[in-house]
């Protein structure tokens, strides 16, 4: 983090679930213009997870991914770092197009001092315990070796991969109930504890909102990022504590 959050100077953003695309340009235009307006004269930006809605490898193709790699170097440069954390959909993400747009890249979870209180950051998809199958697809597809070989795949090959991929994760969420989905609490719980933290800020489910844990003698903050679908927000942290923006696109 950077030393002026450290110290309580100004505001830190974070968001998550952007999911660009070139097939939607409306989500992309309201990121840069956030990045123009809202994290200007930042502390810091954090984006945990699916900045993309697939990521095929450091070599992708899209529009998109070099205009952004554009906008948020230029942020970087104009004195707000930028961190990233890998997401479910762009965990093939790695050290040369984060150098390319300026980002520090995070493990997940990340714990952070923000403004004096104790954060710990996550995607959010590892609390999602209940859903089994996606799960056992996360370690088996996040395995070191596996990475190493959908890299080694020629673009086209990892573009139909990425396309049927989708293609299979919006029919598997179509039959599976909607609390399947969302965060276990007991694992939330379990996390906070493990962690000794006071306050969680996690994106993937796509379910804006702000709980409190209690967690032993304390009261902890659980602060869930929007998704960029039909609307877009963030969450926005400063010394006196957080709050959450969600708007329509």
């Amino acid at each position: 983090m950077s030393a002026a959050a450290q110290a309580g100077a100004g505001r830190t953003f974070f968001v998550a679930d952007l999911h660009l695309t070139d097939e939607r340009p409306a989500a992309t235009g309201r990121f840069f213009r956030f990045l123009e307006e809202e994290a200007a004269g930042a502390d810091a930006l954090y984006i945990l997870g699916d900045l993309f809605e697939a990521w095929i490898g450091d070599d992708h193709d899209e529009q998109v991914a070099a205009e952004t790699a554009r906008r948020l170097r230029a942020r970087v440069e104009a004195g707000t770092p930028v961190y990233f954390m890998h997401g479910n959909r762009d965990f093939m993400l790695a050290e040369r197009y984060a150098a390319r747009a300026g980002m520090t890249l995070l493990a997940d979870p990340t714990r952070v001092d923000l403004y004096g209180v104790p954060t710990l950051l996550m995607h959010g998809d590892t609390l999602c315990t209940d859903d089994l199958a996606y799960q056992d697809f996360r370690r088996r597809v996040r395995h070191p070796l596996t990475r190493a070989l959908l890299r080694r795949l020629p673009r086209w090959l990892r573009r139909r991969l990425a396309r049927q991929a989708r293609a299979g994760s919006e029919a598997a969420k179509a039959q599976k109930a909607a609390a399947i989905m969302d965060v276990n609490p007991a694992e939330v719980e379990r996390v906070l504890r493990e962690q000794r933290v006071g306050r969680l800020i996690h994106g993937h489910t796509h379910r804006p909102g702000q709980h409190v844990h209690p967690i032993d003698d304390r009261a902890c903050e659980r602060w869930v990022v929007p998704d960029w679908y039909a609307r877009w927000g963030y969450v926005v942290c400063d010394a006196g504590g957080c709050a959450l923006r969600v708007d329509d696109l």
